[in-house]
């Protein structure tokens, strides 16, 4: 799967660049054969204005947020976007200038105002940002465009008209949510976030958002609930979250050492020019830390203290039960306890290729893990592998002080080539033993490729193009498949300098051959996540 491909030409810079939003869809140009029974709609999220005025955005997580859709019909593929038109989208463009701060871009005060205004508006503190540019999800009949904020967009997934901004808070005790959470078969929503207390205690919140009842209008969001509360290991730093593991009976959260500092974050809203980025901080010595809840009925497990070495954790690939009690634990990591993000400013990422490439080698080296934690821990088994699946090389150790040190079976490892935006047939797999992974290749933290796991053997299959600059792939199946790869995978490429330099590709999942594309000429920027609804 390592990538040999060089970008002298660093046409890559153009996914990074800002683009306008469509009037209507516009006709793609098929090549190849697009399968008969693939109808519906690719929708995807990502940064699309990356300037505002004269103020640029730093950091790629700070561009506004703009939905993309591929519409599959009737053998035809149009492309269409817009920009989502959050409150700080909104008010960005009418005032022509950064308002609102983001991930990595600080406010500032309107230069405009005399300097008393000014004066009081650095102490005004810091707004939270709705810009919803990471993924799209249902809750209920309805689909909500989100970041990791506590506010959500509705959008129409047909017209990408912005609906309605919602404020999490008024539904949960959280200050956020991941934008993974986890569905269940009959539409039941689960997620995580931090939930900053009384006297600033923290603690992570698993909640439980249920499908919408037939005949019913009630929003689901008003009968969401906390399930389950798990314990911060720093009372006044929690660490960063971006997704978390489910089975059919248990959560399972990697608390990994790269903190919040509460008090930094707090005196941000006090004063201008701090940013999200400004708060986040490693935790040298902690490791990792590996949380075990039950789901039904839900209950934190307090005795199943879980350690391993420092990594940084963003997405997990799957997790599932074992009948000989082992919770099986697939995860996309980053070595060490530097914050990867730090790598991820604008700047870094339209340098030149050997720059990109320099700046690589400073950040911490991925892995694709599989961890495997006991569920029955015998006191008298001390120094003792307690994991017995013949499958994996995973161990699990019980140490005198109660804690069981964990180390992981290695899936793929190379060289700043990252296996990253994994997915997996959801419906068949989420949450079961499974056999293949589909992810996004990262070379020097440029996307170019796709790739195939199969986590049993560790064999790959890879798309790859000349200066073709591919998102993640999303895994749709075909019709009454019984086979785990039996579907097609479906990825927006960008390719600069073509005629039609941006294309939904559609690659037969099983050998990663190209079935059709479907180019447009115009070019598409980085999309980040997203969803294929039929």
């Amino acid at each position: 799967m390592v990538s040999r491909v060089e970008h002298p030409a660093a046409g890559y810079r153009k996914i990074f660049e800002t683009v306008e939003e469509l009037n209507e869809p516009i006709p793609a140009k098929i090549t190849g054969r697009i399968p008969s029974w693939l109808g519906g709609s690719l929708l995807r999220m990502g940064p699309g204005l990356f300037q505002i005025g004269d103020e640029p955005f730093h950091h790629l997580f700070d561009g506004q947020a703009l939905i993309h859709k591929f519409d599959l019909k009737d053998g035809q593929v149009t492309y269409y976007r817009k920009f989502i038109k959050t409150d700080t989208y909104v008010r960005a463009m009418t005032e022509n200038r950064v308002v609102i701060t983001e991930f990595g871009t600080a406010a500032y005060p309107d230069p405009c105002k005399n300097i008393f205004s000014r004066f009081f508006t650095y102490f005004k503190g810091m707004e939270v940002t709705d810009n919803c540019l990471v993924n799209l999800y249902p809750i209920g009949e309805d689909f909500y465009a989100v970041t990791e904020t506590n506010y959500i967009t509705k959008v129409d997934p047909d017209s990408l008209e912005t609906l309605e901004k919602v404020d999490l808070c008024k539904y949960l005790s959280v200050n956020g949510l991941t934008a993974h959470p986890h569905v269940d078969e009959d539409g039941t929503v689960y997620n995580i976030g931090n939930c900053f207390g009384k006297n600033l205690s923290l603690a992570y919140n698993i909640i439980k958002i249920p499908p919408a009842q037939e005949g019913e209008f009630s929003n689901p969001l008003e009968k969401s609930e906390v399930v389950v509360q798990l314990p911060s290991s720093e009372r006044l730093k929690p660490s960063y979250i971006h997704s978390f593991g489910m089975t059919k009976n248990y959560f399972v959260f990697v608390e990994p050492p790269v903190k919040i500092n509460l008090l930094k974050f707090l005196s941000a809203w006090s004063f201008r020019g701090a940013t999200y980025m400004d708060c986040f901080e490693p935790n040298e010595t902690m490791g990792t830390w590996f949380h075990l809840a039950t789901k039904d009925p839900a209950n934190y497990l307090s005795n199943h203290k879980f350690r391993t070495s420092a990594f940084n954790v963003f997405h997990h690939i799957n997790t599932y039960e074992e009948e000989e009690g082992f919770i099986v634990v697939d995860v996309c990591t980053w070595k060490g306890h530097d914050f990867v993000y730090n790598y991820l400013y604008l700047a870094n990422l339209r340098e030149d290729w050997e720059e990109v490439k320099k700046a690589a080698m400073r950040a911490p080296q991925p892995e694709v893990r599989r961890y495997v934690l006991p569920l029955d821990i015998h006191r008298e088994e001390q120094g003792k592998n307690l994991v017995s699946l013949p499958y994996t090389t995973a161990t699990a150790v019980l140490r005198t002080d109660g804690t069981i040190w964990l180390e992981p079976e290695v899936l793929f490892s190379g060289p700043r080539q990252a296996f990253e935006f994994p997915q997996i047939n959801y419906s068949l797999c989420s949450g079961r033993k499974y056999s293949f992974t589909y992810g996004l290749g990262l070379n020097h933290f440029i996307p170019d490729r796709i790739v195939k796991l199969n986590v049993q053997t560790k064999e790959t299959l890879v798309w790859q193009e000349e200066e073709c600059y591919p998102s993640e792939p999303l895994f749709v199946s075909r019709p009454g498949a019984t086979e785990e790869d039996d579907g097609v995978l479906l990825s927006i490429v960008v390719k600069p300098g073509a005629e039609r330099p941006g294309f939904l590709l559609v690659l037969d999942a099983k050998k990663l051959t190209v079935l059709a594309r479907a180019a447009v000429d115009t070019i598409i920027p980085v999309t980040l996540h997203g969803l294929y609804k039929p």
